[in-house]
């Protein structure tokens, strides 16, 4: 098998990348990484030249990948590269087809979002920083509680103006992604707090003005409110908190109390379900782990397991 002729023909183009395209030195080295496999792969096949391997071949490697634990999306990267490859190749007539057309890699499983259980969410907004005054505690106290009253996006929280929120009827309109607006409840917790705030700060004639402000003056940024999230969830409950983590809880704890998936989806302003669906797993979750701890026969297969 002479091997320059699938070796010279990978060389070329990575150097038509380099110097026609100038992709930068990162995606370059994405690149040669993700064909070096594919040639190891087609040597390993004995294959002479490019024009030899076919679909099957390719879906054997992106297989084999999968199963030494590549993500969907690193083995999606590689056949990119794979196709980018042989649209080159067909162009300069050394291949008559291009097998990673129409080729998709296998699903990854989708991680679980990370949440709080309602007890540790209670110790989150129940406690009280004391190295903090009382105006950013209002004020974070405020945004804590409108997080998980209302599961908001961290984007739609730092947008929110005095003229979005009605304390009289506990309502917020919000403007969420693809510019939807959607109207929230309030929870009882969430308005008191944004009572306090909102008194330390009136601002009753000024409906654009920020609600949330920094000692500036001006409208708390995103990553400023990240920050003061991960620094209350450090001191109030000993753990890294950050926002959509507040967002996950609501829709988990609503979901596992009432069931109503399209309640949850319309809150959350999610414009497909299969999106909402994810927190069905975490229900599930907690109902097999409420069952392995409670169930007669699943305490007694875990003891013969356990011998």
């Amino acid at each position: 098998m002479n091997s320059d002729a699938l070796r010279q023909p990978l060389e070329d183009f990575l150097l038509m990348l380099r110097n026609a395209r100038q992709l930068s030195p990162h995606t370059l080295s994405a690149y040669r990484h993700d064909l070096q496999g594919l040639l190891a792969h087609a040597e390993q096949l004995q294959r002479s030249d490019w024009s030899q391997l076919d679909q099957a071949d390719l879906r054997q490697l992106i297989s084999a990948r999968h199963r030494q634990g590549i993500g969907g999306r690193s083995l999606q990267r590689q056949l990119s590269a794979i196709r980018s490859f042989y649209a080159w190749l067909l162009e300069r007539r050394l291949c008559r087809h291009n097998p990673a057309i129409d080729l998709r890699p296998p699903r990854s499983p989708r991680a679980l979002p990370n949440t709080l259980d309602a007890d540790l969410t209670a110790r989150l907004l129940d406690s009280r920083d004391p190295d903090c005054d009382d105006w950013l505690q209002l004020r974070d106290q405020a945004m804590l509680e409108l997080f998980y009253s209302s599961g908001l996006r961290l984007s739609e929280l730092a947008s929110l103006c005095i003229g979005d929120i009605d304390l009289r009827s506990a309502e917020l309109r919000v403007l969420g992604k693809g510019r939807k607006v959607r109207l929230l409840p309030i929870g009882r917790k969430a308005r008191e707090a944004l009572q306090q705030w909102l008194q330390q700060h009136p601002a009753p004639s000024e409906p654009a003005r920020p609600v949330f402000l920094s000692k500036r003056g001006g409208a708390l940024g995103v990553r400023a409110i990240q920050l003061r999230l991960q620094r209350h969830g450090n001191q109030r409950i000993g753990q890294h908190l950050h926002p959509h983590m507040l967002r996950h809880s609501f829709a988990s704890h609503l979901l596992e109390s009432s069931g109503d998936l399209r309640a949850v989806q319309e809150l959350l302003g999610h414009s497909d379900i299969a999106t909402t669906q994810i927190y069905t797993r975490l229900d599930f979750q907690h109902l097999s782990s409420v069952y392995d701890q409670a169930h007669p026969r699943a305490k007694r297969r875990r003891e013969s397991d356990d011998d």
